[in-house]
């Protein structure tokens, strides 16, 4: 995370992400989240490096990881066109951190306070990581167990002939039976793989397996930083004697042997218990909603559903005066970006709020009682394009929630 916070203010992101829109779509309940202006944005970011550096070398650690949880969430809920599976990730895992005496040997906390060092440690602070890894791994494969997935090999039969020009492997994804395949070898290793990793006599090769995939992956999709994050993270399902052996020092410098005391343990077993209630029962909160899931995408976020649909859309809004009936079509280009325009044109809830946003705009400039609408043409894996909301309702006048999208049209 301390190269990819490094990478994010390289690129110029802090501000073409955070800083330059005129709009940003919020998370539903987070619209009070707002960016800071441009010096306090690169201040954050700021803290967010110390805070890196602070839990690697384990200085002031406690501090670090509430630092690093805080400023890198508040970044992500910034703006929903950025969401991505592995930034929820690492918002979840760094929030475990903040549990965990990670800083208990090999850290400058304990340089300052000798009394911290110790050899042992409970098992619930590695258990949380493995099962957190877990839901991550068997929820993603539980996810591809879908008709497009499986029996269409959609999308990766669209997306794998685009990369023949690979090296040495490029030739066999022209051929749509490799689409097949991974297919299924991807929902084959998500739904089993931590069940490989549990296991001592399986360990290796599922660890050999994790490098494998992940690096493919990598060279196959633009997906940052997430392969690393995972081939590192999965480590944590070795056993001590293995991490030990790594350390190039006498055991002895790890401490003398004790059992650590777990302060607040009440509260911190309150905290992980509905933690981890909610990881386990959010995904299947789409099962309230009627339509394909695909389509709606209500109940899509935050159930680690990884890169299993090709969508895209065109998104025309119309701008009505109540007083005079005269309607106009909105320039996107004048409020969103590329990147806002092109998620916003297939995510129904985007589409809300950019009505409310453009209602609002509009009345500001002498508009009476706007009216927004909109004609929306979206494809899903190959299929024709279609309608996605009813183009003759105000959207401005619908209020998002919990509740079913009546106003987003069947897919036929």
């Amino acid at each position: 995370m301390l190269y990819s916070t490094i990478r994010f203010i390289a690129k110029g992101w802090v501000y073409s992400h955070l800083v330059a829109p005129k709009l940003h779509f919020t998370y539903f309940g987070f619209s009070w989240v707002k960016p800071l202006p441009e010096m306090l944005m690169y201040g954050v970011f700021g803290l967010m490096l110390l805070a890196c550096v602070g839990i690697i070398l384990g200085c002031f650690y406690r501090l670090s990881a509430i630092a690093f949880f805080l400023t890198f969430t508040y970044t992500e809920l910034i703006d929903i066109t950025y969401y991505l599976n592995h930034y929820y990730f690492v918002s979840l895992v760094s929030f475990l951190l903040i549990f965990v005496p990670a800083n208990r040997a090999f850290s400058l906390d304990v340089r300052r306070k000798p009394d911290l060092k110790q050899r042992e440690v409970p098992a619930w602070t590695i258990g949380i990581f493995k099962l957190q890894i877990a839901i991550v791994y068997f929820y993603a494969g539980v996810a591809k167990m879908n008709y497009d997935w499986l029996v269409n090999a959609m999308p990766l039969t669209i997306w794998l002939p685009a990369k023949t020009s690979l090296p040495v492997i490029g030739f066999i994804f022209k051929y749509k039976i490799t689409a097949y395949l991974f297919s299924w070898a991807g929902m084959l290793f998500d739904t089993f793989i931590v069940g490989f990793l549990l296991w001592r006599k399986t360990r290796v090769l599922a660890y050999i397996a994790v490098v494998v995939f992940h690096t493919l992956t990598r060279l196959l999709f633009q997906i940052g930083v997430f392969p690393l994050v995972m081939s590192c993270c999965v480590l944590i399902f070795f056993s001590a004697e293995f991490h030990q052996r790594l350390i190039p020092l006498n055991s002895s410098r790890l401490g003398n042997a004790q059992r650590s005391s777990t302060p607040f343990k009440g509260l911190i077993t309150t905290c992980l218990v509905v933690f981890f209630a909610f990881q386990l029962l959010f995904p299947w909160r789409y099962l309230l909603y009627k339509g394909n899931l695909f389509w709606t995408e209500e109940g899509y976020r935050f159930s680690w559903r990884v890169m299993l649909m090709e969508k895209a859309g065109t998104a025309t809004f119309f701008v009505k005066d109540a007083k005079t009936g005269r309607e106009g079509v909105v320039p996107n280009r004048q409020f969103l970006n590329d990147e806002q325009e092109k998620q916003m044109a297939m995510q129904p809830d985007l589409i809300l709020q950019y009505a409310h946003f453009l209602k609002a705009h509009y009345a500001k400039k002498g508009v009476t009682n706007p009216s927004v609408r909109a004609k929306v043409q979206v494809t899903l894996n190959a299929r024709p394009s279609q309608l996605l909301v009813d183009p003759q309702v105000d959207l401005s006048k619908i209020r998002d929630g919990w509740q079913q999208k009546e106003w987003i049209l069947e897919r036929k």
